[in-house]
């Protein structure tokens, strides 16, 4: 893997928060460091309510290469609570920017993993009309996986025997982050593996659409609950805790490590 550039590993581009190393830089400098390799994830609040509980969750994030700060939640209580002023790097800016590197409308450069048949065909046509090489051998659909931790020897065959240097994965939050962590474990070498969740459906339609105003403004999540209450609403009003969770570890994150 080449040396990641001075310029993105100075330690103040990174705030540990609930024990993560997230980086607190800006989209742009997330994305160069993104294609150096690795496991990148972009864990959201409700996600991030896991931490105690899952363990494998939990090991995905800490052993990620780059944790991207898509909570906009997490990152107004952590500037509020800390006198910050981190950044936030959403997961639909950060997958837009990365889709401008040339290297993406390369044949084979990527790997998409999606959560479903209906979903592939969506992202293919959207990838086709905006001039991307997507053809069906480029994605892989997830099958359904069981709860714990995440193995998948059928999809690391595929890596392997194809070698892309993108791998892109689309399923679920505290799902994906586990494929991840497998992937880069067992991977040889190991390419630049994207855990982005539900951005690439903002942009082709599989998701609601959020336009890029909402998403700066921290706004993604109220469309997603207007989209589909019986769904987000339950999801982001536990996400709420976050705010004592936060607050409590405010001097002392915890060692996830001990």
């Amino acid at each position: 893997m080449p040396t990641v550039p001075a310029s993105i590993s100075n330690a103040r581009d990174y705030r540990h928060i609930l024990g993560v190393r997230f980086f607190a830089g800006d989209a742009r400098a997330a994305v160069e460091r993104g294609l150096q390799g690795g496991l990148v994830v972009v864990p959201a609040a409700p996600a991030l309510m896991e931490l105690d509980r899952d363990h494998d969750y939990r090991q995905a994030l800490l052993e990620s290469d780059l944790a991207l700060t898509d909570s906009g939640y997490m990152v107004l209580l952590w500037n509020f609570l800390m006198q910050d002023r981190v950044h936030r790097v959403s997961g639909l800016e950060y997958l837009t920017l990365l889709l401008r590197q040339p290297e993406f409308r390369e044949p084979g450069s990527t790997l998409w993993v999606m959560p479903s048949t209906a979903a592939l065909n969506r992202n293919m046509e959207w990838l086709k009309s905006k001039g991307y090489a997507a053809d069906p051998e480029d994605f892989y659909v997830a099958p359904k996986y069981p709860a714990g931790s995440v193995a998948d020897p059928e999809l690391l065959d595929l890596i392997h025997s194809r070698s892309p240097r993108h791998v892109i994965i689309g399923i679920g939050g505290g799902v994906q982050e586990k494929l991840g962590l497998y992937l880069k474990r067992h991977c040889k070498p190991v390419p630049s593996i994207h855990c982005i969740g539900a951005a690439i459906g903002f942009l082709t339609g599989d998701q609601v659409r959020i336009p890029m105003w909402a998403d700066q403004w921290v706004l993604g999540w109220l469309f997603r609950c207007v989209s589909n209450p019986g769904r987000f609403v339950p999801r982001y009003t536990r996400a709420l805790k976050l705010a004592f969770v936060l607050w409590r570890y405010r001097d002392d994150m915890p060692d996830w490590t001990s």
